[in-house]
């Protein structure tokens, strides 16, 4: 483990507690709503327990504390190697990353240890600085749910203007691309970032106020020969889904995934990427193209 234990969500909790107590007089409940903002939901029926019927000897049935210096989690070496390492992603430097006292750290590993297969080379310009103005702005909006006025060059090379409300960003790990989602305008729902010619807020008044759109959602169900490790691989693959999996063998699995229907051809290439451990079931048209793309293969003298 790169982090230590006492790094995690509950250490870091008792730590703002204890700083609570120190600097005023806070309420039970007040201190519930700390435990709520830096653990878990379900958190302030465990930890506030145990410091205040002295399990964890830091807090008092008073609401006072004995400690008296704040309570500090400096990282250590390792963790600031790894720190500096992410830093190096050019995907990380979208958002408001500080590198600050991290300058004479050596990265734990650099971009160049990895080799990546399976992935378009024609990923998002992630170095532009107009790109990261655009995807700074939209990532704005999403989190403030205010409208954008997007401007992109359409299928004939004619300009395209538009006003949408962004909703959700994501990311196509196959595709290295960052999709922009959006509602209030049937013609334009998901958006490719690296296209954008223009994006920023609309100045106007927002006058569209439907619920966000509905992706088509699909099930694709798999089977799995558990021969390699190869269901736990497909699991942590496909962690980010909504799926269920059962036993239908003392090797095989069945696993259903739920998808997006815009993700076709993704979907396909990462379960390719499994070869024969994984077979799809269904539906009839992900078995189609599975099929299509193993045949242009053969063709192409890659099996």
């Amino acid at each position: 483990m790169i982090f230590r234990e006492y790094f995690s969500a509950y250490y870091r909790t008792v730590g703002k507690l204890l700083e609570a107590l120190q600097t005023g007089t806070p309420t039970e409940k007040e201190l519930q709503a700390i435990v709520r903002r830096y653990a878990f939901e379900e958190s302030a029926a465990v930890i506030l327990p145990a410091l205040k019927q002295g399990q964890w000897q830091l807090m008092k049935e008073d609401l006072t504390t004995p400690i008296r210096h704040t309570p500090a989690m400096p990282l250590t070496l390792l963790e600031k190697r790894w720190l500096k390492a992410v830093s190096l992603d050019p995907r990380v430097r979208l958002f408001d990353f500080s590198v600050e006292g991290l300058e004479d750290v050596e990265p734990l590993f650099t971009p160049q240890d990895f080799r990546v297969f399976d992935r378009y080379g024609d990923g998002d310009p992630y170095e532009d600085e107009t790109y990261r103005r655009h995807f700074r702005t939209a990532l704005e909006a999403v989190k403030t749910g205010k409208p954008l006025f997007i401007r992109m060059k359409g299928r004939k090379g004619n300009d395209v203007c538009a006003v949408c409300m962004p909703y959700k960003l994501e990311y196509s790990e196959k595709d290295d691309k960052f999709r922009l989602l959006t509602r209030g305008n049937r013609y334009v729902t998901t958006l490719n970032l690296a296209k954008l010619a223009e994006c920023r807020f609309h100045e106007g008044v927002w006058q569209n106020r439907r619920g966000r759109e509905r992706r088509e959602q699909y099930a694709v169900v798999l089977e799995i020969h558990d021969r390699r490790n190869a269901m736990e691989r497909v699991m942590f693959h496909f962690a980010h889904f909504k799926k269920q999996a059962e036993k239908i063998g003392r090797e095989k699995y069945r696993l259903t995934l739920w998808c997006d229907k815009e993700d076709d051809m993704e979907l396909a290439i990462r379960i390719l990427s499994f070869g024969p451990m994984v077979k799809v079931l269904e539906p009839a048209p992900m078995v189609d193209l599975i099929r299509k793309k193993l045949i242009m293969q053969k063709n192409c003298g890659l099996i």
